[in-house]
Order: structure tokens, then sequence, then C-alpha cells
């Protein structure tokens, strides 16, 4: 056994993962996946302690995201813990498990049919919690990002009103690019990048008041410069960007975010950030009707009484997601097509014989009850949540891969799809 950044005893054992789906009947505790980021401020809605923003000195930067269902590792230089970023399962019995290698272990047992055609969980979820909006930046398609031996990113956001009892600085993200926008007015703008100072970027893009409850899609190629708002990011499991903006968070954003993901024999090449920009999506002059995600009432939730679940990510082919809703005292028996990871959001209950608590103030280093992963044959099997607090709902958020069955179903049905 090893240590790995705030866990200790972290174990490949197969015996230990044996024991842990067996234990679980096939849902897997986590533990809370912290990742920090030196070129933002936390906005300090993560349900951390107030004294633990910042456990890993000075260089690092403070806690402003926590990774969810993640098998892959943050991109975040040379002190980068290497179990930063991924995901750890708890062995009842003691020690963590990485996730990664649990998939890799079970495979088809673990994803289903995501194994044999991704060969690995090919998704990821967050929260990222930040006080000033992030600088304004771009996640590679798959053509682009292969440069790098990387997949491209698409992600999506979710604004979930349990985790914002503040809005931040500016509550509003900047998405695309005005229609009239030329190729030379960006490039322009990133040459005043490299020149120091405030480029100015997002005077050629439009920024939408963010509404709780409601969600965006983000292809990759879209500019985009999110808001202060805590927000639920299911997303492609990669961590691929170039930043374009230069003066972000009230400091200088370096010039090696810029070049973080670009071949070295483009490096200094700004045409190949523009290359990067999917044109006719940033410049598209109806992207709130295209990209603007209100939530849905699934197709199964219509037809059951005591409980309410939604489509909240639903126009990417790469991922999904759901919220699901159980009043006080109330219980459901769920059964989905694909496995998922969840996050409890609020209240109190249990699913299947295992504790789910929504967290109100977590040290790091501590354990959780409130993020489980649900595997595929537990998924299509059913698992059945209970609420037992006295007067909260118990709201959860839950994540899925690409080609969910059920959404496949139901996409043509859905009115804004």
């Amino acid at each position: 056994m090893t240590n790995a950044g705030p866990y200790a005893d972290v174990t490949s054992s197969e015996n230990a993962m044996e024991r842990v789906l067996e234990a679980g009947g096939g849902v897997l505790r986590l533990a809370p996946t912290w990742v920090p980021r030196a070129f933002c401020t936390p906005g300090k809605r993560l349900r951390l302690h107030p004294d633990d923003y910042y456990p890993l000195g000075k260089e690092r930067g403070g806690i402003d995201e926590r990774w969810l269902s993640s098998t892959i590792r943050a991109e975040n230089g040379p002190r980068t813990d290497p179990f930063e970023g991924l995901s750890l399962v708890v062995d009842p019995e003691g020690g963590v498990i990485p996730f990664d290698e649990f998939v890799a272990h079970f495979k088809e047992q673990a994803i289903g049919t995501l194994w044999s055609t991704h060969k690995g969980w090919p998704m990821y979820s967050k929260f990222f919690d930040n006080q000033a909006p992030l600088p304004f930046h771009i996640h590679h398609r798959d053509e682009h990002a292969a440069l790098v031996g990387k997949p491209g990113k698409p992600e999506a956001y979710y604004f979930p009103p349990q985790m914002n009892n503040h809005m931040g600085e500016f509550g509003y993200t900047f998405f695309g690019l005005h229609p009239e926008t030329t190729k030379q007015d960006v490039l322009d703008k990133l040459e005043d990048f490299l020149t120091g100072g405030d480029n100015n970027i997002t005077s050629l893009s439009r920024a939408y008041r963010i509404t709780l409850g409601t969600g965006w899609d983000v292809p990759a190629g879209i500019l985009h410069a999110p808001a202060s708002v805590c927000t639920y990011e299911p997303q492609a499991a990669c961590d691929v960007f170039a930043m374009t903006e230069s003066w972000s968070n009230h400091r200088e954003v370096p010039d090696e975010l810029l070049w973080k993901d670009v071949p070295e024999d483009r490096r200094g090449d700004l045409e190949f950030i523009i290359e990067l920009v999917d044109w006719e999506r940033n410049v598209e002059s109806s992207f709130f009707g295209s990209r603007f995600t209100p939530p849905v009432e699934t197709t199964a939730s219509a037809k059951h009484v005591g409980w309410t679940e939604k489509w909240i990510t639903y126009r990417s082919e790469s991922f999904s997601a759901k919220e699901l809703t159980i009043p006080a005292g109330s219980s459901a028996t769920v059964e989905e097509s694909d496995a998922y990871g969840l996050i409890c959001v609020a209240g109190a209950g249990t699913i299947g014989d295992q504790p789910l608590f929504a967290s109100t103030m977590i040290r790091y280093g501590q354990l959780t009850c409130d993020e489980y992963f649900v595997t595929a044959p537990a998924a299509s099997a059913g698992v059945t949540l209970t609420n037992t607090h006295p007067t909260e709902d118990l709201v959860v958020l839950k994540h899925f891969g690409p080609g969910n069955a059920e959404l496949s179903r139901e996409r043509n049905s859905l009115a804004v799809a």
C-alpha cells in the first residue's frame, strides 16, 4: 500500500477490489477528489471546512474543484500529486482503490458495453467553484487534441441551487463570439495576450446571465468564460485546454496556459489557436436556442408518484446527467440501462444498504458518504434510494457516459433537444 494526497493506504489488490464489489452489491462508495487550480480563487461552496481550501501550500493555489467518478488525473504542473483528480474507491475494511484500476480489472462488469467501445470510463463530472469568473478559454476538438495524445473535450454545465448560497463576483458566462467577429479580430486579441495586461478578448463575446436550476451544452471548440457560480460539469475524460484571456481573477494568466496543449512544432504559432475555434458554432446567431439546457422530466419519472427525475444534461452525445429528487419519508427504486456516478447535494438517506448523506463541512482527507458509482449490473437491476430525513428532499445528481440508451429513446421527444 502507498499514500496518495489526502488519503493513506492506496491499494491495487485484486482481493480488495473483489471485496468492495461484493460488499456494495455493485454500488461503490467513492472518496472526495479535490483539485486545486493556481490561477483561480475558491468560491468556498464545495463544503470543505473553511480552514481547508489551501492545504497544499501557496504555489499550488486553493481547492476550487471536486472531481466525480474520474478515471483520469489532473494536469497541474510538476507538483501535481500522482493521484490528483483520480477517484478512489473506498474499501469498507480500510484503504482506497484507484478507480481507473478498478474499472480496468472488472471491465464490462463495471461499465457495461462502454468497455468494448472505449476501453475505459470515458467521462467524469466535477464541481468547479470560483469566486471570480474563469478566463476565456477553449477545449480542443478530437483532431487537435490527438496531436498531443488526448481526446477532445466537450462539456456541459448545470447550476445546482443547493450548491450556490451566493453567485460570486460575476454571475454571467461568456459563450462564443459575436456573429460579426472575424478571425483577424481574435488573432489581434491573442497577440495582445503575449504583450501583458488585459487583452479584452471577451469584448468579442456575449455574456449570458446564469439561472440556477438550468444548464448549458458546451461542445469542444467553443470559446467560453464560466461564471463565478458553483457548477456541476459533466465532460469527456480529459484535461485539455488553451487559455485565451490574459487577465482574469485579478491577475495575469501565464503564457504557458495558452500553449499548454499545443504540439511542440506549433508553440508560438497563434494560428494554431485560431484553428482550435469551431467558427460556425461560435458565431451562431441562435446560440442560446442551440445550447441553453432547461431541465426536462424523464419519461420514467412522469409515470411514477413519489419521486421526480429530470434530464439536466442531454444535448451531447458524449455524456448525460439527471437530477433525482425524493421527498422526505419516500423511497425510489430506479433502474438504469447504463452505469453511472452520483453525488448527493441535499438531504439524507440510504442507497441500498449504504448511507447517503449530503455533506456540509468536510475536512481535507476525510471520507464522506455523498458520492457513489453504480456499476452496470447494479444499475440495470435497480437501486433503491430512501429518504430518511424528516423534512428535507433527498437530491442526487447522476452522470452517465456516452450512448445512454434511455436518452437515445427519449431524445426525439425532448421539446428543446
